[in-house]
């Protein structure tokens, strides 16, 4: 009997700060080798919190970024192409604007994907790469620079919620000032707690064993936290924190001036100026889901971070 071979695809997220690119060989078991993978920040989420649309000139960064991933597409000859787009464009007026504009940049029909669905895509790329060594039921907490997708379950979704908080999003509401002052720190947490409070009627935050942690406020703050003076992924992915180490660095990198934040080997310069508010939302994630086991009995002690996450779930839904 002759095995099926592998396919290879391309993967594109599209969310509120970056776009990314996976191309990926994926087998008949659902094995997953990547081919290429590829990230530009283009803040396609820049003031759309307050305008309701997205800019012209956010708009131009995320076409040209993705004509240079047909570029790539075509060089390493995917042949299944897939390009969801999340947060940001969901809450855009003009977000038919945006589809015209992939699609004559990339030939393929953006799909705008509902939260339930940006986090079902989550879940499943970022359990593909930890369910082996850690147990679950698994919290995974996608944070990214719209929105914070919260998904919990075991071998699949058991419940899912999308939150309007992200780290573009805060920073534009809350955090003005480099670094941010006490009263803007004050108010942006007080935010994210009232989203968490409205969120803990849904999720069930205290039945998790295992918190998993996605997109780049989390690995840049594992980063910091593992003292990486330059980005390695191979040992942020996976890597296993005690709960107050993680707050410790979200606390760090918080406070930091922009200056500081760039100086970091890890920190990616498009992220320097909204790091800030994605550690803050982290840090107050964690220390809710903390608190909510605590209160059924048992203890959290430790976090995981996934580098495997929505874009690999895409990849995965390709196969």
């Amino acid at each position: 009997m002759t095995s099926r071979p592998t396919t290879r695809v391309a993967a594109v997220d599209c969310g509120t700060n970056s776009i990314r690119l996976l191309v990926a060989d994926v087998g008949p078991d659902g094995t997953l080798v990547e081919v290429d993978r590829r990230l530009q920040i283009v803040r396609l989420g820049q003031g759309v919190d307050r305008t309701g649309r997205l800019a012209p000139e956010a708009l131009e960064r995320t076409f040209a970024a993705s004509r240079e991933y047909a570029r790539v597409i075509a060089e390493t000859g995917a042949t299944r192409v897939r390009f969801v787009a999340t947060s940001a464009t969901r809450d855009a007026r003009n977000r038919a604007e945006f589809a015209d504009g992939v699609r004559a940049a990339i030939g393929v029909e953006p799909e705008v994907a509902s939260g339930d669905e940006e986090a079902s895509l989550s879940f499943r790329g970022a359990v593909a790469g930890v369910a082996a060594r850690h147990a679950g039921p698994y919290l995974v907490v996608d944070l990214g620079g719209g929105s914070t997708e919260l998904v919990l379950g075991t071998t699949s979704p058991d419940v899912v919620l999308s939150l309007d908080v992200g780290s573009v999003r805060m920073t534009e509401r809350h955090l003005h000032s480099d670094p941010p002052t006490p009263g803007e720190e004050d108010a942006a947490r007080a935010d994210v707690r009232a989203a968490l409070d409205r969120a803990g009627e849904v999720v069930p935050f205290g039945r998790t064993v295992t918190l998993v942690g996605l997109a780049g406020s989390v690995t840049s703050a594992t980063a910091h936290a593992l003292g990486l003076s330059s980005y390695q992924r191979e040992r942020v992915h996976g890597a296993v924190l005690g709960v107050e180490e993680v707050l410790a660095a979200c606390d760090d990198l918080l406070h930091r001036s922009r200056a500081r934040r760039l100086a970091l080997g890890f920190m990616h310069p498009g992220r320097a100026d909204v790091i800030g508010a994605g550690v803050l939302v982290w840090s107050e994630v964690v220390a809710r889901v903390r608190a909510d086991v605590a209160a059924e009995g048992r203890e959290l002690t430790q976090v995981v971070t996934s580098e495997s996450d929505i874009l690999d779930g895409i990849a995965l839904s390709l196969a």
